[in-house]
């Protein structure tokens, strides 16, 4: 008797959660919302997971947002619970400064995590794709944020002590939605996707097209493998970083000080991400390219200038270093 071979997208989707969950024990959280790349997602973590020993909790966060938010949420851990992970629905409030967008992820992150701890599974996986990675790096070159935008999401990463895994970043959106049709799954469409108010939505529906119709297809692709290159960039960068400061760093009274022959004899990628890494972890604040700039300018153009003021703390000169103290 003929068995139907595997439909190429299913198989394309479990084959990257399957390298996502090796050498995992206990359980892992899926974060399900209901979506295409979410659904996608639990279908095959909870295809794969027994295969590793492991159990799967899919959590439902929802919003409240939107009209019959509570219903779609209840749809979507039935729909997991029909593929046979375990699934709970999680309510929560949107509230704070920076916009709906963000608002609704710090929420979404916070249920997350406190439902990962309250099970204790050992990572949360979302169902970020290729697609959403290169709408990151495209919506970060517009800011002009620099490299550690552009390296868009990483694969895995941790967050309040909880890994976070993303198997789904070499995977197309248009995959997700193929194996949902495959194994016969409904996902809900957010309407939030559509709504032209959000950059992210703008990005996918205009932008990533338009490149794709002037410049050939696989313009996403190699948005994606930029942020790739430039995580191993960043990686290489932050070994240099740690191994330059233990030489060239010394306590100062209500500051730190640095070197600065020692910040001028480095190349400018690594003079400028020494300064910002300083200030950052000495007095918790962000240094924009400007004032990073300013600060280099006390190595590498001595002339007797004053000091730089900064957010939460000033940089001046003094004799062969560079102090920064509190402000």
């Amino acid at each position: 008797m003929h068995r139907p071979g595997l439909d190429p997208a299913v198989a394309e989707v479990r084959v990257a959660v399957r390298r996502a969950l090796r050498g995992r024990t206990g359980e892992v959280v899926v974060a399900l919302s209901g979506g295409a790349d979410s659904l996608a997602l639990t279908a095959a973590t909870a295809f794969e997971a027994p295969k590793h020993g492991l159990a799967v909790r899919a959590v439902v966060v929802d919003h409240g947002l939107q009209d019959a938010s509570a219903q779609i949420a209840d749809a979507a851990a039935a729909a997991a619970r029909g593929l046979g992970a375990a699934a709970s629905v999680v309510r929560v409030e949107v509230e704070g400064g920076g916009g709906v967008e963000a608002a609704a992820r710090t929420a979404r992150y916070a249920a997350l995590l406190a439902s990962t701890r309250e099970s204790g599974a050992t990572a949360i996986l979302t169902g970020h794709t290729l697609d959403d990675q290169a709408e990151t790096v495209l919506l970060g070159l517009a800011r002009g944020s620099g490299a550690a935008s552009l390296q868009g999401m990483a694969p895995t990463s941790e967050r309040d002590g909880i890994q976070v895994l993303r198997p789904l970043l070499g995977v197309r959106r248009a995959t997700t939605r193929a194996a949902c049709a495959a194994e016969g799954l409904q996902p809900w469409e957010d309407p939030h996707n559509e709504d032209p108010a959000f950059a992210r939505v703008r990005v996918r529906r205009t932008v990533l097209p338009t490149f794709e119709a002037e410049l050939g297809p696989g313009v996403a692709e190699a948005l994606a493998r930029t942020a790739e290159q430039l995580r191993e960039d960043a990686d290489a960068f932050a070994e240099m970083i740690d191994e330059t400061i233990e030489d060239i760093v010394e306590h100062a009274e209500a500051g730190i000080s640095v070197s600065a022959a020692a910040l001028a004899a480095n190349p400018a990628a690594l003079r400028n991400r020494i300064i910002r890494h300083v200030v950052a972890a000495e007095f918790g604040t962000s240094l924009t390219r400007v004032q990073t700039l300013e600060v280099a300018r006390l190595a590498t153009e001595w002339a007797g200038q004053g000091p730089v003021d900064l957010p939460g703390c000033r940089a001046r000169r003094e004799g062969g270093r560079i102090v920064f103290a509190a402000g």
